[in-house]
């Protein structure tokens, strides 16, 4: 697994192409990609009425598990979020959006 990771960012806008060169990985980008739609599917749901709060327990198995998925399996490093959790999960939301709209290639 590769270690080669800086141990400080002083913003996101530093941060987040690191993150990407993370995710170079189609099959690692689209489990992040599946990980948050199923985050915020279950959360509108739980928002709307359509299912039990208790749903909201599932947010971090959903996310992090296909995630996770992708950087062990698919990747073959570590995960950005045991180092940056914060930043981390604001990269998993940016790229998510940056997939939907083209920027970010599938």
């Amino acid at each position: 697994m590769q270690q080669n990771r800086p141990s400080t960012f002083t913003s996101f806008a530093e941060f987040y192409p690191y993150y990407l060169s993370e995710h170079k990985n189609h099959t690692s980008r689209r489990l992040h990609f599946c990980g948050t739609l199923a985050v915020l599917s279950i959360a509108a749901c739980v928002l709307f009425g359509v299912i039990n709060a208790w749903w909201l327990l599932a947010l971090p198995l959903c996310g992090y598990g296909f995630a996770w998925l992708g950087h062990f399996v698919f990747e073959k490093n570590r995960p950005a979020t045991f180092q940056h959790p914060f930043y981390s999960l604001a990269g998993d939301f940016v790229m998510f959006k940056d997939m939907l709209i083209g920027r970010i290639a599938w």
